[in-house]
C-alpha cells in the first residue's frame, strides 16, 4: 500500500537548517503531486510548501518564504524540504502529504537554543 516516510527531523539552533526528506512507495510517485505541511501544539496544520509532478513549478507559505525550498527526485521517489534560517516558530511536526490523501507519520523540527 501507498507508505510516505519523512525523516531528517530535530534539535537545531535558531539560524540553523535542516533537510527534510520524505520516501514514498506503493504508487506513482513521479505522477502525484507532493506537499509538506506542518502543525506546531495548539494549532491548526498549514500548508507550508507544494511542488508539481515534474518539479517545474513549486510554491511556499509567505512565512517560510525566501528560507524554506521544496525539491523532489524522482528516480528516488523522494521529496526534500530544505530549511534554512530556522526560526523558533518553526517548531512544529512536519507531514509530507501525496495528492489523493496520503500521509507520512510525521518528523519532528525543535528551533531553540
Amino acid at each position: 500500500q501507498a507508505q510516505l516516510v519523512e525523516s531528517g527531523g530535530g534539535l537545531v539552533q535558531p539560524g540553523g537548517s535542516l533537510r527534510l526528506s520524505c520516501v514514498a512507495s506503493g504508487f506513482t510517485f513521479r505522477l502525484t503531486a507532493m506537499r509538506w505541511y506542518r502543525q506546531a501544539p495548539g494549532k491548526e496544520r498549514e500548508l507550508v510548501a507544494g511542488i508539481t509532478t515534474t518539479g517545474d513549478s513549486r510554491d511556499v507559505a509567505d512565512s517560510v518564504k525566501g528560507r524554506f525550498t521544496i525539491s523532489r527526485d524522482n528516480a528516488k521517489s523522494t521529496v526534500y524540504l530544505q530549511m534554512n534560517n530556522l526560526k523558533p516558530e518553526d517548531t512544529a511536526m512536519y507531514y509530507c502529504y501525496a495528492y489523493g490523501g496520503r500521509w507520512g507519520q510525521g518528523t519532528q523540527v525543535t528551533v531553540s537554543s
